[in-house]
């Protein structure tokens, strides 16, 4: 494990290079998705994925915003939780999202984004 402890929104601000490998394209089940796959025009590779991927989780009663990193070698673990963002942005995105739900998680959606974005600075 790269860290010690489940970061905070504020330990995350002082992570430059977690900032800069967040990758914003990529849902919970891009993860999931087989490496090879056999098609009609033969063999699809999906390419490597690595960064860092926020989520929304849903197992306890309340949506939950977590940062997992991905390795290129489909090791992933949970590296923050973020409790700052409002419930209400969360709720939303778990709706707009319903039909991307994998396994309790859930993509975040553009409001979400954004509210990261301004927290930490990149817009």
């Amino acid at each position: 494990m790269m860290f010690s402890k489940v970061l905070s929104l504020s330990d995350i601000k002082n992570e430059p290079f977690v900032i800069e490998h967040i990758r914003w394209d990529i849902e919970p089940k891009d993860l999931m998705e087989p490496r090879s796959l056999i098609t009609d025009e033969g063999i699809k590779t999906r390419g490597a994925i690595k960064g860092y991927i926020f989520y929304i989780d849903t197992m306890d009663k309340k949506p939950i915003l977590f940062l997992m990193r991905h390795t290129a070698a489909d090791y992933a673990e949970t590296l923050a939780r973020i409790d700052e963002i409002p419930q209400d942005l969360l709720l939303e995105a778990v709706e707009e999202n319903k039909n991307k739900a994998y396994f309790g998680m859930y993509p975040i959606n553009k409001k979400v984004e954004e509210w990261l974005k301004r927290e930490l600075g990149v817009l």
